[in-house]
Order: structure tokens, then sequence, then C-alpha cells
């Protein structure tokens, strides 16, 4: 029987083959790597990735889509009913990376999934939980997100979002993927990211706290510049007249981080 999608779950499947394979082509699936897939949808990335993987994990939240992957009795998938925004991804990631250290293997720890744009921020926010031990996440999100994600300072789409996991990844938009590529088409464009963690930069709780309070004050006004924003904290940044007369977006992911470890330390 077709299933219907629905709009509350933001569901849109994918059904071009050729931006399918290219997907799981940017995915690199390795028989012995630990994958979990966020959506599995009708499987148009699910099967494919089964074909190259001894096993994997997906986590589904529709009732119906969970009984018709339970009812193909896939040997090698493990079917996970659960709200991807409430789904312990650091324990999924942890275990996953015990197993592989424990049989000296050299496979990777992968999140990877086409993501419902409707949730799409505070799922990426959640999924940092798991950033220590995971190696790789490949998800496909509106376009227009992704651009906010890869952006660079003086960007007019660097934000918040831009820094907030530019400090924790290394970001690549690796594939853009068009309306006609799903069923039923979504009224925006997709694109596909790459996000890899960083291992140049590892910060305390402490430290990752306070960059997220400075972000948000810097970001809280876009318009404003930054002697009005970080009113509350110019003086312990003792930041120079010209670096106050920028505004947010003109200010460097590293440069942030410097600074909020500097008050983190204070």
């Amino acid at each position: 029987m077709a299933h219907q999608a629905r709009k509350r779950f933001g569901q849109h499947f994918l059904v071009d083959s050729g931006i399918i394979h290219a997907i799981v082509r940017s995915i690199e699936p390795s028989p012995q790597d630990a994958v979990i897939e966020i959506g599995p949808g009708l499987g148009a990335m699910t099967r494919p990735l089964l074909a190259s993987l001894n096993e994997m994990s997906v986590v589904e939240l529709d009732r119906d889509l969970v009984k018709r992957w339970r009812s193909e009795s896939h040997k090698n998938l493990t079917i996970l009913e659960a709200d991807a925004l409430k789904f312990d991804f650091l324990n999924w990631a942890k275990n996953a990376r015990d197993q592989i250290q424990a049989s000296n293997s050299q496979a990777k720890v992968k999140i990877v999934g086409n993501l419902p744009y409707n949730i799409s921020s505070p799922l990426l926010f959640h999924l940092m939980d798991a950033v220590d031990y995971v190696d790789e996440q490949v998800f496909m999100l509106q376009a227009e997100v992704i651009e906010r994600m890869v952006a660079q300072h003086g960007d007019s789409e660097y934000s918040r979002l831009s820094v907030m996991l530019q400090s924790r990844y290394h970001l690549e938009n690796v594939l853009d993927v068009p309306p006609d590529a799903f069923d039923p088409p979504p009224k925006v464009n997709s694109a596909v990211v790459k996000m890899i963690p960083r291992v140049d930069l590892k910060l305390t709780a402490s430290e990752y706290e306070s960059l997220a309070s400075l972000v948000s004050m810097a970001f809280a006004q876009r318009r404003k510049v930054l002697r009005n924003n970080l009113s509350a904290v110019k003086e312990r940044l003792d930041l120079s007249d010209d670096t106050l007369a920028l505004r947010a977006q003109d200010i460097s992911v590293e440069d942030y981080i410097t600074w909020a470890c500097k008050l983190a330390h204070q």
C-alpha cells in the first residue's frame, strides 16, 4: 500500500535515483561502519546503504512507517521508533565507538538522513551531544539552512547557526537537490551537507556555554553594532573601538571562540 506523506512530520520522499546515488556516494559507506539514519521514510537512502553495510539503524517516528519496515524483516536493520529530537544519539554513538574499538576496526561512526525541515535547526543542536564519538554526519536539508551553516563572516547569511556549528564541525555543501527530486516536491530548494567534527579544537563545557551566550548576545539585534549588543561584556573583553563599531556578522568564528574562552576563564 502506498504511504501518504504527512505534513506534520515534514515528509518529502526522495525519488530521483541519480540524486540518491550521489548522496550515498558522499556518505561513503564501508561494511563495518556504524551508521544510523534519521527518518528512513520509504527507504530511498536506506536500501542502498543496507546493501553496503553489515548492519545499520534507523530512527523513525511515523508508526505506519515503523510497521512497514518491521514487516520487511531486514536482518541487518535495527528499527528504533523514536522522536529524533528526544533520541539519545550520545549513547548510541558511544556504544558504536566502543564496539569499533573492541574489534580493532578502522570503521567510522556516521549519522545520516534527509532531515525534516521543520525541526532541522533544533535537531542539529541536539546532535552536538554526540559530537565526540561521531566521525561524520551527512544530511539533506533546506538549501537556505545549509547556506547559513557554511557561511563565512562578512556574508549576509552568516548567523548564530554558522558560528555554533563551525565551532564544532568542518562543513561542506556537497550537493544541490531540486524540488522535483521529491514526492511530494517541497516548496524550497534542498542541499546536502557533510559535517566532520573538528579535532583541531576542543572546547570545555564552560567554554562552549560561554560561546553560546556570547553569540546569542552578538546576534540578538543584527543591525546594531557590538558596542550595543555586547554592552554587558565589552569591558571584560577589552575590545577596541574599531571592533566595537563592527556588527556580529563581521566577526570570525575563531574570534568568537577566543572571546568566549577569555570570558569563561575570568
